[in-house]
């Protein structure tokens, strides 16, 4: 782990991976809490944290794909298009970012 937090690829997984934690926690667990038990106070607190996550991750994988000289319609695309499907992050940095 924590020679992920030496090189900007591994710091674009770590951020992927709380990416998709925090988009399946709004989406699975706040989301349903809100329209279910009438209670949006935890979308109120994971919205802005998964929206920052979600920022950072689109700045870090542009910042990493300059870096590293990716083709965007070989790699940058599906990275970034990653971010917005759920379980997207874990596919992408397992497939993809892993082997970098």
């Amino acid at each position: 782990m924590m020679n992920l937090l030496k090189t900007n690829i591994g710091m674009l997984r770590i951020i992927a991976i709380l990416e998709g934690i925090s988009l399946l926690t709004l989406v699975f667990v706040a989301v349903p809490v809100k329209y279910i038990m009438g209670n949006p106070a935890f979308v109120k607190i994971m919205g802005p944290i998964h929206g920052a996550l979600f920022l950072l991750f689109l700045f870090n994988t542009l910042s990493v794909g300059v870096e590293q000289k990716w083709k965007f319609k070989e790699t940058t695309w599906k990275v970034l298009l990653a971010c917005m499907i759920p379980f997207g992050t874990f596919y992408v940095d397992k497939k993809i970012l892993s082997k970098l």
